[in-house]
């Protein structure tokens, strides 16, 4: 990122094409000779000659919790100082939507996960993405190819190293489909396999492992919470081991789906005791930082009314059509427009919205929270290393 840093309430726009998550695999496949992969990313100079590259991305490692991280991970603050740079996420900066944006190297709207939950169109039925199994059926639900795929019949060995219990998932098989499934049950043995993968073979290879500890400790914790930090000692451990462990002719991708924010108790609404957020909407999804809302029929204008004036700043409030035009998304075909709601809400500073009576109680009992525009949900490291 260019320019003036960004507050870390301040929005920030997707940076697709040279400055995003999405750009990660295109450009470590260009440096592994994969037809078709361009460096938009520019690692050539820092990568030159790689044979293997691992790339490890840590569930709400956002850039601007690195500071906040650096006392109880000094690998990570130093590696972030020296050879790392601040990308963006896609939106929703949230963990389904980022993953695949990851595997496939493209916007949401193109691969279509387009939100922690969607609406199945069509149905009233709300999909969760990570708990997605089976139905819809991924390929049709994702049809974008991933770059494991397109790696893998270039003939690179390819890896995805990722928690056991998430194998063989619809999530799994939309964002990681083309590699070799590899079970980790925690941070050293996540260092384990990744190692073991890179060092397998003597031709072209391409790791990828997931940790999602952090984020699980901010939601449930808060940021810089006791628990919060010990996930953080823990990632810089993990990091520690794979710099020490990359062989000569290997790089190393460290980056993030997304930051998080915490939620103080007096900026949260819950839309299910406000009759005035429950007119006229029929089907909510998304997640507490961005909603999407599926209205009745000739409904959307008294709803974006209605939640304008009870949110106030707190929130944008804007039609599907108003938001697909912002690119946030990037293009939406056709097919993928109904599962963004016909009314978009996304909350600004730290509040959110609840649904305390139609979605799992744990979801209000959260801390920390992600999915919005604001730069410390949107704004994720890039560390590029080599052995």
């Amino acid at each position: 990122m260019t320019g003036p840093v960004p507050g870390p309430l301040e929005p920030v726009a997707p940076r697709f094409g040279g400055g995003s998550l999405a750009d990660v695999l295109p450009s470590a496949c260009a440096l592994l000779g994969v037809p078709g992969a361009v460096d938009l990313l520019g690692l050539h100079p820092r990568l030159a000659g790689v044979r293997r590259i691992a790339v490890l991305l840590v569930d709400g490692l956002g850039w601007y919790q690195i500071p906040t991280a650096a006392p109880y991970a000094p690998t990570l603050a130093g590696l972030a100082a020296t050879a790392g740079t601040p990308v963006t996420s896609g939106f929703p900066s949230t963990t389904p939507t980022s993953l695949v944006s990851l595997g496939t190297g493209t916007p949401a709207g193109a691969h279509g996960v387009l939100g922690f939950t969607v609406r199945v169109p069509g149905t009233d039925r709300v999909l969760s993405h990570i708990e997605w199994r089976g139905d819809p059926e991924p390929l049709r639900w994702q049809p974008v190819a991933t770059w494991y795929e397109r790696a893998r019949a270039a003939g690179v060995a390819v890896t995805v190293v990722s928690r056991p219990e998430f194998a063989g998932s619809g999530l799994t098989l939309a964002a990681n489909r083309g590699g070799d499934y590899r079970g980790a049950a925690d941070a050293d043995a996540l260092a384990v396999r990744m190692l073991a993968a890179l060092a397998a073979g003597s031709g072209p290879t391409l790791v990828s492992g997931y940790h999602p500890d952090l984020d699980r400790h901010g939601h449930l914790s808060g940021v810089d919470s006791a628990p919060w930090r010990l996930a953080a000692a823990t990632v810089d451990r993990l990091l520690a081991r794979l710099v020490d462990g990359l062989p000569p002719d290997a790089g190393l991708l460290v980056t993030a789906d997304h930051g998080q924010l915490d939620v103080p108790a007096g900026h949260r609404f819950d839309l299910d005791t406000d009759p005035r957020l429950r007119a006229g909407v029929r089907v909510v999804a998304g997640e507490p930082r961005v909603r999407y809302l599926h209205v009745e029929p000739g409904a959307e204008a008294d709803v974006v009314a209605a939640w304008s004036a009870v949110l106030g700043r707190a929130a944008w409030v804007t039609t599907r059509e108003e938001a697909v035009a912002t690119g946030w998304f990037g293009p939406v075909p056709e097919e993928h427009l109904a599962r963004i709601g016909d009314v978009v809400v996304v909350c600004r500073d730290t509040y959110a919205v609840l649904a305390t009576r139609s979605e799992p109680p744990m979801a209000s009992r959260l801390v920390a929270y992600h999915g919005s525009d604001t730069a410390a949900e949107m704004t994720v490291p890039l560390l590029v290393l080599r052995g």
